[in-house]
């Protein structure tokens, strides 16, 4: 592991050879080229391999629990009406645990029980009330942004 901040990388992208090899890799590419250190749960893990074996299930929970609990913040992928239910509990999990919380969203639908956010609003109580939107993140394109907070958070900018 390098000296880089880790972000813990909730995602649905792992369950997809097609999504590991786009997506996935897209999106892993553009947190290191800002100087993150993503952790990718389908990579740090032997999930396919714990498949079918006793206990399969409390493996996997167990280690993604443990990555959410040691990385510094949190890069979560919020896409689908409503977002994947993992990725759900592991943001409600860095949240809790005070981690700071980035979030990605490059699925145009809106799924809201609010005009000001695009998502059920439980989704952002890990960001401050105002400026929220420096944490949200639409495009890969967005990641390297300076203004936005990851950059400011990477920098040392951001008290979190």
């Amino acid at each position: 592991m390098s000296g880089h901040k880790t972000l813990y990388l909730a995602n649905p992208y792992g369950f997809s050879p097609a999504q590991r090899a786009g997506p996935l890799n897209d999106l892993i590419a553009a947190l290191e080229a800002v100087g993150s250190e993503p952790w990718e749960p389908f990579t740090l893990g032997d999930q396919e391999g714990w498949i079918g074996q006793p206990g399969w299930a409390y493996k996997v929970g167990q280690n993604d629990l443990r990555l959410v609990r040691e990385a510094d913040g949190i890069f979560a992928v919020v896409n689908g009406c409503p977002p994947d239910e993992g990725v759900m509990v592991e943001l409600g999990m860095a949240i809790a645990w005070g981690k700071p919380t980035f979030l990605f969203r490059d699925d145009f639908r809106r799924c809201a029980d609010s005009e000001a956010y695009p998502l059920n609003l439980m989704v952002f109580t890990g960001l401050p009330e105002d400026g929220w939107e420096d944490y949200w993140y639409s495009s890969t394109d967005e990641i390297p942004d300076p203004d936005k907070a990851l950059a400011r958070w990477l920098r040392g900018e951001l008290q979190t």
